[in-house]
């Protein structure tokens, strides 16, 4: 089988500045396509800048057409998946950090991010659904930032049998190897012990509104190896490639593959 090329992407994303921030996604959207990319995965929040304060309120968008229809047509016009992030503002009045998933085909779904992390629940609802998205031949999940701290989402996606996890980020403070070293701590653990691919993305640069991001992105198979890396903070775009082939040796490995081992007679979900 044909490995999937993906696209990864660091962006300087400007808080509250939505026109510049699609503007660069387009750019990179298009040069992704070029490229071969099938998938094109955003960093969190990409197309409003990320803010945890009130802020957030005046930036954050709802999902018309004016926002969804851009991207819903790239994708079917350069048949690539297309995964943007955005403060979603609900008729409700809620805030959600969500992800957009577009397909080829011109539909699209959405995940909420469902931890929000201890800043961001003053103003941020969470999400309560747990999406597997399938395109371009890969089932994968989406988690955002904070969401990767906790096992048990992982293992959930895993459990119905998700060949890779992506988790944009909008992880502000220090610098690219230093948040490197604080990425290995948890995301080599969540692609081995889950026997999935784990590929992340960040902002990088200022954002206008007091945050400054490490660039890095980085992909790791599905036996806890970084397959790949870039950890030099500036704005760019990172093709890595996702071979099914690895996950059926480590699938099909009987120490190396550890979910149809589980307890399940005791771990309820």
């Amino acid at each position: 089988m044909k490995p999937v090329k993906v696209a990864l992407v660091v962006q300087n994303c400007i808080a509250g500045k939505f026109e510049k921030n699609f503007e660069v996604s387009c750019q990179f959207i298009s040069a992704a396509a070029q490229k071969g990319a099938k998938i094109i995965v955003f960093p969190e929040m990409n197309l409003t800048g990320y803010v945890a304060g009130k802020d957030i309120i005046s930036i954050s968008k709802s999902l018309d057409k004016e926002t969804t229809d851009p991207f819903s047509n790239l994708a079917k016009d350069l048949n690539i998946a297309i995964l943007v992030g955005l403060a979603e503002k609900t008729h409700k009045k809620n805030i959600y950090a969500s992800h957009l998933v577009f397909y080829p085909d011109g539909s699209f779904d959405v995940y909420r991010k469902i931890h929000t992390s201890p800043f961001e629940k003053k103003y941020f609802t969470a999400g309560n659904n747990i999406t597997i998205f399938k395109s371009q031949g890969l089932k994968f999940g989406v988690q955002l930032c904070y969401d990767a701290h906790f096992p048990e989402l992982s293992l959930a996606m895993a459990l119905k049998k998700t060949d890779i996890i992506f988790i944009p980020h909008a992880s502000p403070r220090g610098n690219s190897q230093k948040k490197y070293n604080s990425w290995m701590r948890h995301l080599r653990s969540r692609a081995f012990d889950n026997g999935l691919y784990i590929a992340a993305c960040n902002q990088t640069g200022n954002n206008s509104k007091g945050l400054s991001f490490p660039g890095i992105c980085l992909l790791i198979g599905p036996d806890g190896n970084v397959i790949y890396k870039s950890i030099n903070n500036t704005e760019g775009l990172h093709i890595i490639d996702i071979d099914k082939t690895v996950l059926e040796q480590v699938r099909s490995h009987k120490m190396r593959y550890f979910l149809p081992n589980r307890r399940s007679d005791l771990f309820k979900f």
